[in-house]
């Protein structure tokens, strides 16, 4: 540890940030760095890793999910919002406390204009509708029109799905590639948007089709586009932490603290949709024994980030479309939620998103005086740890609680750690608090879909609650009042929740009714 301190300090000495152009804003990693404002394609949203809790008692597996592609209003045709087929999506897996990849999952994108003359990428409706009688020359009547309703990803009941995306999944480990393929044979298809009830009449059936087993055993994946399941109030955070007074103002009395599943404020992100990718894979491929660990062993913590990269060269030849060519360079990793939102200064936004996590002790002086935590002392006037703050270690290395005492901490890197021998908790059991509230399954071991990443963060970074003597109130109360989604999410993979209504999706203001999950009291509006 001394020489850890040591390689921390001189970063601290040097780069300690004095002067703040503007207030962090807590939106997880929702266009968080200035790269990715300008290229909305390419940001990930958050990244989870997890043991797989469904069928628990069966081989032990973790599921990992890359979001990419924030705020996508489900009722913007007429393209709605592929993929890129020009991005490199990897989610990549650290097992020996290097912070270097040791596995890697790569996915790639290929799109398909099945209806090149349809004004739009979904058109559909029941059994599909033919030209009326009046209908001018010279389209005779009974001519089909419109197609039947899209019910399948592939074959008949897939005719009104006009853009259609397939994606290809390489596993490599040890430098070795190797393709996951799908176990029926074909293609693995993305699943669209939900257009709405018209054009999709059945979207749990059709969101269902695109889960897919492989041909290694064990490994499931899923792509489309699904409901955006982090949880907050944005508006609040972006005015300067502006929390609402019937939220608890920034600090939650013992009964909001406790209503895991009821929000007080709104959530921001309601309604809204994002493009998942999600895999399940063995946790004995994961790692660096080859075994299935317990808790307690050195070789259970593994590290896990994602990436977006583009070709290096692009050649705009309108109007022919563009060329890409060339190695692929990286535009945006994501790990922990919030590292690059609410800890890493603007003006190194950019160089973070592009760099690689062995070598963020440039960036240790973010860690060691987060900005975070000074800002909600000058707001709220609570007290907070002095810097440097060693308390966040175990964010930033392999450290306990999450490792195994005796891991080797390796580098001051962003990965976000998952002790794959810790069990999942049972559904029932699961506390939105993670590791805060005694469920050790959830964040920051790793990061399940329902924790509440930004209340954790609060606590954790501003309030310090990891230093003796700060597990107190109001530190450990800090909140913004989402507790929950705004609509359930699945019980088993890919978990994630349906792709809201193009037509009749909902998003929850202020002072409107039906804060948590189409249901309760208003929320707060002051």
């Amino acid at each position: 540890m001394p020489h850890l301190l040591r390689k921390l300090l001189l970063p601290f000495a040097l780069a300690l940030p004095v002067a703040v152009a503007s207030l962090p804003a807590a939106a997880s990693s929702h266009r968080e760095a200035p790269i990715v404002a300008l290229d909305q394609k390419a940001d990930i949203t958050d990244v989870y890793a997890f043991r797989s809790y469904d069928n628990a008692s069966a081989t032990p597996r973790v599921t990992f999910i890359m979001n990419v592609d924030p705020f996508l209003e489900p009722g913007n045709g007429p393209n709605w919002f592929p993929f890129d087929p020009d991005i490199l999506y990897e989610i990549k897996i650290d097992n020996n406390q290097d912070a270097v990849e040791d596995v890697v999952l790569q996915v790639r994108f290929t799109t398909e204009q099945r209806l090149p003359g349809v004004f739009q990428a979904y058109v559909g409706a029941g059994a599909g509708i033919n030209a009326p009688a009046n209908s001018p020359a010279p389209v005779a009547p009974g001519t089909p029109i419109v197609p039947p309703a899209i019910t399948a990803l592939d074959g008949p009941g897939s005719q009104g799905l006009g853009t259609r995306q397939s994606y290809t999944v390489t596993l490599v480990r040890n430098g070795v590639s190797t393709p996951i393929l799908n176990a029926s044979g074909g293609a693995f298809f993305a699943v669209p948007v939900n257009a709405g009830p018209r054009t999709m009449p059945n979207y749990s059936a059709l969101f269902a089709q695109g889960i897919y087993n492989t041909n290694v055993a064990g490994v499931k994946v899923w792509a489309g586009t699904a409901d955006d399941p982090f949880f907050i109030d944005l508006g609040a955070a972006f005015d300067s932490f502006n929390i609402r007074i019937g939220a608890g103002g920034g600090v939650l009395s013992p009964a909001q603290d406790a209503a895991d599943g009821t929000n007080l404020s709104s959530d921001t992100v309601s309604g809204y949709a994002v493009n998942s990718i999600a895999i399940e894979m063995p946790v004995a491929m994961l790692t660096s024994t080859g075994n299935v660990e317990p808790a307690t062993s050195t070789a259970a913590t593994i590290g896990v980030w994602a990436t977006t990269s583009r070709p290096r060269t692009t050649v705009r030849r309108a109007p022919l479309p563009a060329v890409s060519s060339g190695a692929y360079s990286q535009i945006q990793r994501l790990a922990n939620p919030l590292i690059n939102e609410l800890i890493i200064g603007t003006g190194s936004k950019d160089r973070f998103s592009m760099d690689v996590p062995k070598n963020d002790s440039q960036f240790a002086s973010f860690f060691l005086d987060p900005l975070l935590a000074r800002v909600v002392n000058a707001i709220y006037g609570i007290n907070i740890p002095p810097a440097p703050r060693v308390d966040l270690l175990p964010l930033v290395t392999y450290a306990p609680p999450i490792a195994a005492p005796g891991t080797t901490a390796g580098p001051i890197a962003d990965l976000l750690r998952l002790n794959t021998g810790v069990p999942p908790t049972p559904i029932g059991s699961i506390r939105r608090l993670g590791v805060l509230a005694g469920d050790n399954a959830g964040f920051p071991n790793g990061r399940r879909l329902m924790d509440d990443v930004v209340d954790i963060a609060l606590r954790i970074v501003a309030g310090g609650v990891l230093t003796p003597g700060f597990n107190v109130a109001p530190n450990n109360r800090l909140g913004d009042g989402v507790n929950v989604n705004d609509v359930p999410l699945r019980t088993t993979f890919p978990y994630l929740a349906n792709s809201p209504s193009g037509r009749d999706r909902r998003h929850i203001d202020p002072n409107e009714p039906g804060c948590t999950m189409g249901g309760g009291s208003a929320c707060a509006g002051n």
